[in-house]
């Protein structure tokens, strides 16, 4: 009797690939107080916008949307909360579509209470009223976005055989991250308030021009074991440590939206410093995310000190704004802006004078 032969073990794979297309509309809501005039089942809309050849809108209930008598008992009150859906306009075929539902955070410019999609499109109990005024309402104005994603047509599933080896995926930034902190290969120490950082010279000289001429430049000082960090909080220096290892901003869960405004605007003038221009660019990203009548006038100063066009415009467009010139001239910090800046003032002044007299 022959040895018995050991059958191979085929393998298939089949892919099922649809066509999508997806897009994302930002909806801004200002003078925010005034939806509290709204009754229950009043609503607005955003403008409409087309994804996957079709129109859509956002409505939002400030009031809650009161559900149909037909539709079962629930214990929550839906007075008190808000409701948000996704709204397809002149629907005249089906379609497949899925859909994400979130709050823009005012001082991180993070995404939070996102809804996910479901079969209505939005949730009638999206966040408690309370909730949301306390930590998505700044400066009289709410930010939600809506990314839709549509399926289009039927594509068919096709078989086919597999030859594969597994990759595992790369972890060169996560070693590069690791490094943080590890003074086994540290070869640089700093010294900032009385506070001692071990780091690389090769990892701070790749990131940070700055760092680079310091550390590795003709005018370097090789017999200095500690560098001196002047005119720095060890916090901020710690905060760009991070980014300069891990490409993102620490984080900052521990802060209140005060601390944290201050936090990012002690890394803006620290990437500034030391060259690291994408961390310049999140934090300007961030404080642009938290205007308000309080603040613009300091962050304004901040953007022109520092070279931030588009943090400076920004702040400028807010001012000039129709519902914001006359509360900010009002503010004592823009005395502060009119000695610190006159050239922003005369660009303010140019950019309003086109839409009404007001004497800075």
């Amino acid at each position: 009797m022959g040895a018995s032969q050991r059958s191979e073990n085929q393998k298939t794979a089949s892919r099922w690939a649809p066509e999508t297309e997806r897009g994302t509309h930002r909806f801004e809501i200002t003078n925010y107080s005034l939806l509290k005039a709204f009754r229950p089942d009043e609503f607005i809309q955003s403008a409409t916008f087309t994804v996957g050849g079709n129109n859509w809108c956002i409505s939002y209930w400030p009031s809650g949307h009161v559900k149909d008598e037909d539709e079962g008992d629930d214990e929550e009150d839906p007075t008190e909360y808000v409701s948000v859906y996704l709204q397809r306009l002149h629907k005249t075929t089906e379609l497949k579509a899925l859909c994400n539902i979130w709050l823009l955070n005012p001082a991180t410019g993070a995404s939070s209470a996102v809804c996910s999609h479901d079969a209505s499109w939005g949730a009638r109990n999206f966040l408690e009223k309370s909730a949301l005024e306390a930590s998505f309402v700044q400066g009289d104005c709410l930010i939600i976005e809506c990314d839709v994603t549509v399926i289009m047509g039927t594509p068919m599933s096709r078989s086919e055989t597999v030859c594969e080896i597994k990759v595992p995926p790369s972890d060169v930034l996560d070693s590069l991250g690791n490094l943080l902190g590890d003074e086994k290969w540290a070869d640089v120490k700093f010294k900032v308030d009385g506070e001692v950082f071990h780091a690389h010279k090769f990892v701070l000289a790749m990131r940070s021009p700055v760092f680079e001429a310091e550390l590795y430049g003709p005018m370097r000082d090789k017999k200095m074991k500690t560098i001196p960090i002047e005119d720095m909080q060890p916090a901020v220096f710690k905060g760009m440590l991070h980014f300069i290892y891990k490409d993102s901003l620490p984080a900052m869960d521990d802060l209140d939206e005060h601390e944290t405004r201050e936090m990012v605007k002690h890394l803006l003038v620290a990437a500034d410093r030391y060259g690291l221009d994408r961390m310049k660019v999140l934090c300007e990203s961030v404080l642009c995310n938290g205007l308000d009548v309080e603040n613009v006038a300091n962050i304004l100063i901040l953007a022109d000190q520092h070279h931030c066009s588009q943090l400076k415009d920004a702040c400028i467009g807010f001012i000039n704004s129709s519902n914001m010139l006359v509360d900010v001239l009002a503010n004592p910090v823009f005395a502060r802006l009119k000695r610190a800046c006159p050239a922003v003032i005369a660009e303010i002044c140019g950019k309003s004078a086109k839409s009404r007299k007001i004497r800075f």
